[in-house]
């Protein structure tokens, strides 16, 4: 490496600098204190853990997203946490371990080896909230309201969320009565969202004329719920086992509209995103000119398991620095003085008082001061004094 080339970040790393940085972490700062007025307790669980445990539970995908390195005390592998959200299962199935519903939330920089998207960074800054021990939809629609209240207190404007089920795909593989590998190929047919390859696939593939039309159904469930009733009925018809997923997302739909009018809901049973993770409602949200969504969760019922205590599970997350891109909000400016570097002790205590009082204080201690500044301290007939600029 020359010395010229010492300076630059990996792809995909990135520092940030004033002023970004400070709404970065006023929002931060804010966003936290909303979880906490939901009541969702403040966890920061570690960057770095034994492989082991960082993983147990864990796809594939997580895996290979995980930075791995040795621990030079004990010789075994340790990993930089790619997500902390089975971090902050592990800590309420085994540190916390309590009784009930449990509420958590937690703000911190996370690695990837890779990016997870073109517009991702590989140390996104994951801020979220889990919700813990309850298997009811009503605690989905809170999940999703904590989301998009978050989302309104980063003041993201044109918000729209995508709701889904991975239930209703379940039912409809139990039903088909197909084996893994047409279950993969299903799967990543549903990814592309190309229905004439799906219906040709269906047709090939599985035996059931009322499957075959469910299928047909089920990947042309996209779009406003009030649009989508009577599809969601037949499916629900044809599809027995999938009825109370339906009705969950019918649900959600319903009181989420109600809390948020002004929020645009689009249903999409074909959105699998998380689909070996989650096991339940899945929900995103986005917002125009944005390719990948902002914040997104679903529920995840079986993460506490590997733990030794299978929890009900449900939860958001979302990358603070892309919160802040989005987020229209203004920071108040507070005014910065300049003192000379003087020895008086009086010009030190007129400094600490400003400085208490959330003023910003710059000593020019060479004389060539470089930020902009609103005023200056001076001494007037022997009294320390505000000088504005």
């Amino acid at each position: 490496m020359t010395q010229a080339d010492r300076w630059l970040l990996p792809d995909g790393i990135e520092e940030i600098l004033p002023p970004q940085a400070q709404r970065v972490e006023y929002l931060r700062r804010h966003l936290i204190d909303v979880l906490n007025n939901w009541g969702y307790d403040f966890v920061m669980p570690p960057a770095l853990e034994y492989l082991e445990s960082l993983l147990t539970g864990a796809g594939k995908n997580l895996d290979l997203r995980t930075f791995k390195v040795t621990d030079q005390l004990s010789g075994r592998l340790m990993g930089l946490s790619a997500d902390a959200t089975p971090q902050v299962a592990r800590i309420d199935a085994h540190s916390l371990a309590p009784e009930g519903v449990s509420r958590l939330s937690y703000c911190r920089t996370v690695f990837h080896t890779k990016a997870q998207s073109l517009l991702a960074s590989r140390t996104p800054t994951q801020i979220g909230a889990e919700l813990y021990g309850a298997e009811n939809v009503e605690a989905d629609i809170e999940v999703i309201s904590l989301m998009l209240t978050a989302l309104s207190a980063a003041k993201i404007q044109a918000v729209h969320l995508d709701v889904g089920h991975v239930g209703v795909f379940n039912a409809l593989v139990a039903a088909a009565d197909i084996n893994e590998q047409q279950q993969t190929e299903l799967f990543n047919l549903l990814k592309l969202k190309c229905r004439g390859d799906i219906e040709l696939w269906a047709q090939k593939n599985i035996q059931s004329e009322t499957v075959i039309k469910a299928l047909h159904t089920f990947v042309r469930l996209q779009g406003n719920v009030s649009d989508l009733n009577e599809g969601l009925e037949s499916l629900s018809t044809l599809v027995p086992a999938a009825a109370a997923a339906i009705a969950d997302v019918q649900k959600v739909a319903e009181q989420i509209n109600k809390r948020f009018p002004d929020t645009p809901i689009n249903i999409d049973l074909t959105e699998l995103r998380g689909y070996h993770y989650h096991s339940g409602l899945v929900f995103a949200a986005y917002v125009p000119g944005f390719g990948d969504a902002i914040a997104k969760g679903g529920r995840y019922d079986d993460a506490g398991a590997a733990f030794g205590r299978k929890r009900a599970a449900t939860g958001f997350s979302a990358d603070l620095k892309v919160l802040t891109r989005f987020g229209e909000f203004s920071i108040g400016q507070k005014q910065t003085w300049l003192a000379p570097n003087d020895p008086d002790p009086a010009l030190w205590l007129e400094i600490e008082k400003l400085r208490a009082s959330g003023q910003r204080v710059i000593t020019d201690l060479n004389g060539q001061a470089s930020q902009k500044v609103d005023g200056f301290l001076k001494q007037i007939n022997g009294q320390w004094q505000l000088v504005k600029a």
